[in-house]
């Protein structure tokens, strides 16, 4: 991870700090939070195809944690005085170059350490969305993107999880336990 790309990083919008109710208790510059793991609002976008598959994207081997693993469609933080269901659409479009009616379909708090000492502790707003044509990528954000039926990336998940990343593989399990 290059120097530019963290100071890059540091200069970005602050980030809301909730509490475990996801009450809003203040603001944190985004790598700040993220080096003291604090619990942050933060939500995440599946969006699946009319034959019920789901847009994986693979993170931007230069992003400041998980670079190069598959994960959901795409995922963010809202800025401070941001509604969540703006922040949805305006990352969707700016990660993938797309936007999508999208609807909550539940929330939860996860916590995961990784190996360069960033923790996200996040309490992550889940949506679902329906499209069906190819996005077009932001390098910064995503390398590559597939479509994937929901049985064959679980598999694929359960044989190798350190393709995925940790909150991906969490919320799987959970829309899988919903639907």
């Amino acid at each position: 991870m290059g120097f530019y790309y963290l100071k890059k990083m540091e200069m970005k919008d602050d980030i809301i700090l909730v509490d475990k109710n996801d009450n809003e208790i203040g603001t944190g510059k985004k790598m700040e939070v993220h080096k003291s793991g604090k619990l942050h609002r933060a939500f995440s976008i599946l969006v699946f195809n009319p034959k019920g598959e789901l847009m994986l994207q693979k993170r931007s081997r230069g992003k400041y944690h998980c670079g190069g693993l598959w994960t959901n469609t795409c995922c963010s933080h809202p800025r401070p005085g941001e509604k969540l269901g703006q922040a949805t659409h305006r990352r969707l479009v700016e990660e993938m170059g797309f936007d999508c009616g999208l609807q909550e379909v539940f929330s939860f708090v996860y916590k995961a350490r990784f190996s360069n000492e960033l923790t996200e502790h996040e309490f992550d707003h889940v949506f679902v969305g329906e499209y069906e044509d190819e996005p077009k990528l932001n390098p910064e954000e995503a390398e590559d993107w597939r479509w994937g039926k929901m049985d064959e990336v679980a598999k694929d998940i359960e044989n190798n999880p350190e393709k995925y990343t940790f909150w991906f593989r969490e919320i799987l399990k959970k829309y899988q336990e919903n639907n």
